[in-house]
């Protein structure tokens, strides 16, 4: 059933009339028209709005991990939304190919008239990593002060003052540090899981002592390499060991948040857990193909530049390199890997908590 009042007409509700005529090539103020300016613009000018849907996505999400305590009927939304930003960065990467079909000398007929606009100068774009967790404090060097000295004045405050906000990284701690089933009663998870990475750690030290196939050097670079390992659980079940290598940049989320994360990953297949998992799962992926479009757009800017500086002063191609390697939201989940251990070593649930993350609670 018709629910308008006035009939709604295809070019007035798209704003086709604005949308259609918002390429200006720079090029054409000094003489003729540099062909590929069009389709420089056109790629970026959709990066633009595909930027203004993920934020649209992300504060949607934000609000729900906020709550205290958040909803459960609300994560498979959450999760809904997250899967469409995932969608998204696809497209984001395949936009690239489209670029590359502009040859470095195409892009050169025009590149000297843009200066100093650049990718920095993507608030969009700025205000996503910021959301999504990655502030000042967190950036390369380069992008700590350079990068706002870029921005008009509106600009920087607006992001300035965004820094100050909560992001999704604040929000997902928080809501990790709430897990309630760590202890439960008499069940105390950590001791048991303890015990159960003790025991696995000294049998594999056995099993290197016991290899005849090894050489001596052989074993000592894996006991040595074991020993490592054993430091990095240690840590995590020390509170200040933990809290040192927090502030060495190791880790981000709170001992707490971790820990919980891990529940979450090590017990997955729980019905109550299962959410969780996605969601986490769901940052992950976000994180990683943020880093894959970085990584696009690095190799995009070496065939195109060389080592030529950027248009907006930075390295250029040395500078993409680092942010690829170093601009991450979500290390901490990639790294919860490190404390996996077999199912068959698992510690065994007790009845209670089985009752409880089978919504029993």
């Amino acid at each position: 059933m018709q629910k308008n009042v006035k009939p709604c007409y295809y070019a007035d509700y798209l704003q086709l009339d604005k949308l259609l005529d918002a390429q200006h090539p720079e090029s054409t103020k000094y003489g003729a028209e540099a062909h590929d300016e069009t389709l420089f613009i056109i790629v970026h000018q959709a990066y633009e709005l595909w930027f203004k849907q993920v934020l649209h996505e992300i504060h949607a999400i934000l609000p729900v991990l906020s709550q205290d305590p958040v909803n459960e009927d609300q994560l498979s939304t959450v999760n809904l939304r997250i899967e469409r930003i995932h969608r998204i960065q696809e497209v984001l990467v395949d936009q690239i190919d489209i670029l590359e079909t502009m040859t470095p000398l195409d892009f050169l007929d025009f590149r000297d008239y843009l200066i100093p606009a650049s990718g920095f100068q993507s608030i969009q774009f700025k205000e996503i990593e910021i959301l999504l967790g990655l502030k000042s404090e967190f950036r390369i060097n380069f992008d700590k002060k350079s990068f706002y000295n870029r921005l008009n004045e509106k600009d920087r405050n607006y992001l300035l003052n965004l820094e100050e906000q909560p992001s999704l990284f604040d929000a997902v701690e928080h809501w990790l540090e709430r897990m309630p089933f760590l202890e439960f009663g008499d069940f105390k998870f950590w001791q048991m899981y303890k015990d159960a990475v003790e025991d696995m750690l000294k049998h594999d030290e056995q099993v290197i002592k016991d290899a005849d196939y090894l050489t001596d050097a052989e074993k000592t670079f894996q006991l040595n390499d074991l020993s490592n390992t054993r430091s990095n659980f240690d840590a995590l079940f020390d509170k200040d060991k933990y809290q040192e290598l927090k502030q060495q940049g190791r880790f981000r989320l709170s001992q707490e948040a971790t820990l919980s994360a891990l529940f979450i990953n090590l017990y997955r297949e729980q019905p109550m857990l299962n959410s969780p998992f996605r969601l986490l799962q769901g940052l992950i992926d976000i994180d990683e193909k943020f880093t894959t479009w970085r990584y696009r757009h690095t190799t995009m800017v070496h065939r195109m530049l060389g080592t030529k500086i950027g248009t907006g002063g930075s390295s250029g191609h040395d500078y993409l390199k680092q942010t690829t390697q170093n601009n991450r939201f979500f290390r901490d989940l990639f790294n919860l890997t490190t404390f996996l251990i077999p199912r068959s070593s698992l510690p065994e649930l007790p009845p209670e908590v089985i009752k409880a993350v089978n919504f029993h609670l």
